[in-house]
C-alpha cells in the first residue's frame, strides 16, 4: 500500500493476492477508525490516473496530458513562461533521464530574472526536450504489452535508444 497525504493506492504483485491485500488494508483502516469516501474508491482496475501520474501494471508512468501540455508549448517569451516550463519539467523529472542537465539552461534564466534572454542554448535544450517526449510517447504506446528493457546512449549530437525483449533487440532507433 502507498499512502500520499489523503490518497491511497493498494497494489498487488499478483491478481489472486489482491483481495487479501485489500482485506489487510481495510483491517488497518478499521483499527484506526479511518473512513473512506465510497465515491472516490475504485476497485478491480488495472490502471488509471493517480497523483498526476498514470498507474499501470508496469508501475508509474508519465501522464500523457502533461507531456502534451509541454509539447504544445512554444518557446517561452518571458520569465513567467520559463517558470511554467521549469514547473512542468520538475513535475515530470522522474521520467526524464538526466532531467537536471536537460533543464539547466532554463533554470539559469531564472537566476537572471531582470534580463530575460532566450539563448540558442535554451532553444536547443527546448527542442531536445520536445524530441525526448515525442520519443517517450511513441515508445510507451508502441510497447505497452511487451515486457522489455530500454537502454539509452547519449552523445552531444545523437540520442540512441535500444529496446530489448528477453535479450533480443526489438528496435534500435536513432534521433539526431
Amino acid at each position: 500500500m502507498e499512502v500520499y497525504v489523503d490518497d491511497m493506492l493498494v497494489k498487488s504483485k499478483e491478481a489472486h493476492h489482491h483481495v487479501e491485500d485489500l482485506d489487510e488494508t481495510f483491517a488497518v483502516l478499521r483499527k484506526y477508525q479511518l473512513k473512506l469516501n465510497p465515491g472516490k474508491c475504485a476497485f478491480e482496475v488495472s490502471g488509471g490516473r493517480f497523483l498526476g501520474f498514470m498507474v499501470t501494471q508496469r508501475g508509474f508512468e508519465a501522464n500523457p496530458d502533461k507531456i502534451k501540455a509541454m509539447m504544445d508549448m512554444g518557446p517561452p517569451t518571458n520569465i513567467d513562461e520559463v517558470q511554467r516550463l521549469t514547473g512542468r519539467i520538475a513535475a515530470l523529472s522522474r521520467f526524464i533521464s538526466k532531467s537536471i542537465e536537460k533543464g539547466l539552461p532554463f533554470f539559469k534564466i531564472l537566476r537572471k530574472v531582470k534580463n530575460f534572454e532566450w539563448t540558442k542554448e535554451c532553444q536547443q535544450a527546448f527542442e531536445d526536450l520536445k524530441i525526448y517526449w515525442r520519443n517517450y510517447l511513441c515508445w510507451s504506446n508502441r510497447y505497452q504489452e511487451i515486457p522489455c528493457t530500454f537502454t539509452y546512449h547519449q552523445h552531444p549530437k545523437l540520442l540512441a535508444r535500444c529496446c530489448y525483449e528477453k535479450k533480443r533487440v526489438i528496435k534500435y532507433p536513432f534521433t539526431t
